[in-house]
């Protein structure tokens, strides 16, 4: 199956999904046709790296081309927007996917609707629960797969450490960011459990596990995936910083406002003069920083080499994520789409 029918068939699993999910949400109260229009605002967007890895993993296991394995990947989109959600809310961010993020779309709904009380709140605490609804849903859509149940008890524990291991991961990215002093090795940690595993390498073990992969496949996937997943997530932090708002959807250098400890910013703390490093340090987290100071910000990342650095780590472990792929027991099939997504998922601008 090719990449563009895998996330044609995502699509239409996740619609149907919710469309059957909308008329008992109705029933309770047309009020929460705003948390229904906010869902289809937000799943209509999404690169699906997911539930494309997910697939793979179950092909690269020997699975069959099947539709319940489309619509269990396809719940990892419902955990994907619980987890934007919510790390929209603890960062403040305004925008997600090129339109307002959920909690702001509840913040004007407030305001429009002319409400008592603080509108912000409103809108923090609405956006709460939709992620709370999505995470309910992704299990929810995972269990009524259609797969078996030996299949689906196979893949529930990949699936209940992947939800715990990004939990732990956001915490951990809060508190280095709190702490306000990440280093290189912290910010990996950040990376691995926040992202990596949880993009990369657990959609792979649970494609893997509901097709009962042998253990030797399942640790080649792990070779594979996880140093593609740090290396998607650095790819990320980049673009935070250098992408343009056109691509990515956010407002240019938001992650330089939000005050986000990435590898980039270690990397360019590590290799910074006392003078630069007091400019970045002084100005990161600023929520009123302007062209002028992004900027400012943008030279000092690149004039320290931290820029640089990065990239290279990019490409150390893009060439480390390729060579497990092409010593993995897989059939060529799985493998030419593997190395396609590892194309996509470091090569991309949004």
């Amino acid at each position: 199956m090719s990449t563009s029918r895998i996330r044609k068939e995502v699509d239409e699993a996740l619609l149907a999904f919710v469309d059957r999910q909308r008329p008992a949400l109705l029933t309770i109260s047309d009020d929460l046709g705003p948390m229904l229009s906010a869902l289809d605002a937000l799943l209509g967007g999404g690169k699906r790296l997911r539930p494309a890895f997910c697939y793979w993993g179950w092909r690269a296991a020997g699975g069959e081309d099947v539709p319940g394995i489309v619509a269990a990947a396809a719940s990892l989109e419902l955990l994907q927007a619980s987890a934007l959600i919510h790390d929209d809310v603890m960062d403040s961010s305004d925008t997600r996917r090129g339109q307002p993020s959920v909690h702001r779309r509840f913040e004007a709904l407030h305001r429009a609707q002319g409400w008592p009380g603080d509108a912000a709140a409103f809108g923090s605490g609405a956006a709460i629960l939709l992620g709370d609804l999505c995470l309910a849903w992704s299990g929810e859509m995972f269990e009524t797969c259609g797969l078996d149940d030996i299949s689906r008890r196979r893949g529930r524990e990949v699936y209940d450490l992947m939800r715990t291991e990004v939990m732990c991961g956001q915490y951990l990215d809060m508190l280095e960011g709190t702490r306000g002093e990440a280093t290189v090795a912290t910010a990996l940690r950040v990376v691995e459990y926040k992202s990596a595993k949880y993009t990369i390498e657990r959609p792979l073990h649970l494609g893997a596990a509901l097709a009962g992969a042998r253990p030797d496949v399942t640790a080649a996937l792990t070779g594979y995936g996880l140093p593609l997943g740090v290396a998607f997530q650095l790819r990320d932090d980049v673009l935070g910083v250098f992408g343009d708002p056109a691509e990515t959807g956010k407002p240019a250098g938001d992650d330089l406002r939000e005050g986000k400890r990435t590898v980039l910013v270690a990397l360019s703390l590590e290799r910074a003069s006392d003078a630069q490093a007091a400019a970045l340090r002084r100005r990161l987290g600023d929520p009123e920083l302007d062209a002028a100071g992004v900027d400012e910000l943008r030279t000092i990342i690149v004039e320290t080499g931290g820029l640089a650095a990065c990239e290279d780590m990019i490409g150390r472990y893009v060439e480390e994520a390729e060579a497990a792929l092409e010593a993995a027991p897989v059939h060529d099939e799985a493998r030419r789409a593997l190395s396609e997504l590892a194309v996509a998922a470091t090569t991309r601008s949004t």
